[in-house]
């Protein structure tokens, strides 16, 4: 079976499925990569401690948006469950927990009607335990043995994320602390400094304004400890540039 890679993306909010250009990257990135056996879903809008695996029977949606319009609340993304990837997780962390009523949340359904439209692959969502950078990196390494038995692990946030400074200007250029945080995650990812990725509070430029608070990057720790592994040749590429009202959405593949 191919060994999966991994990816981080920018999930984008609801509209993200009126962005052109956007829905078209997500939909070639998806075109490009191996059918997964199954995906492993982390989101930065759900986090649980201890560790949680959602609904694996009828997988529903978590509509956790409000004040849109009304249509955005009537998609539909009916993929099969995942129990045999369940199970596995549960052998591989322990201590989970399983919650069969937790669906997917928009940071899951909402890259995944663009990436998988077909919804005909079984699809997991896992929880944050915790946004502690080490401590997710060392359940990601837990997780990767999961690549090659073909489940495609996605931690699915925003490269940069705060939502007091968006631009309603799309057409206007990113505001400097958006470009040099974007910038510079992009050469520490690329270059496999996870040292300073770790520590990027105290060592990326305007971190603290690029997230106010570290739910949305914090997926990638998961997607680096998933990766962490790997021969010298594993690739890490940015696939996915730009920005969205002035956010980054700059997302990564690994190997």
């Amino acid at each position: 079976m191919t060994r999966m890679p991994v990816l981080y993306l920018s999930h984008g909010a609801p509209p993200l499925a009126d962005d052109a250009l956007w829905t078209d990257q997500l939909a070639r990135w998806s075109a490009d990569l191996p059918k997964p056996a199954a995906i492993l879903m982390v989101s930065a809008h759900w986090e649980a401690a201890p560790l949680s695996i959602g609904a694996t029977r009828r997988v529903p949606l978590v509509y956790d948006f409000w004040g849109f319009p009304e249509h955005y609340y009537r998609v539909r993304y009916d993929a099969p469950g995942a129990p045999e990837l369940a199970a596995d997780v549960r052998k591989l962390v322990p201590g989970v927990q399983q919650d069969e009523e937790r669906g997917l949340d928009h940071g899951a359904y909402v890259p995944l009607v663009e990436m998988y439209p077909d919804a005909d692959v079984p699809v997991l969502q896992m929880s944050l335990p915790t946004l502690e950078p080490e401590r997710l990196f060392e359940v990601g390494r837990s997780l990767a043995p999961l690549r090659d038995r073909g489940v495609l692990i996605i931690g699915s946030g925003f490269t940069t994320h705060n939502l007091r400074e968006l631009r309603p200007d799309p057409d206007a250029p990113p505001p400097a602390w958006s470009a040099e945080f974007d910038e510079w995650t992009d050469r520490a990812v690329r270059s496999g400094d996870v040292d300073a990725l770790l520590d990027f509070r105290a060592k990326a430029p305007a971190a603290r304004i690029a997230h106010p608070r570290t739910e949305h990057f914090a997926p990638l720790f998961m997607a680096l400890g998933a990766d962490a592994d790997a021969d010298a040749a594993s690739e890490r590429r940015s696939v996915i540039d730009g920005y969205w009202l002035g956010l980054a959405k700059r997302s990564f593949q690994f190997g």
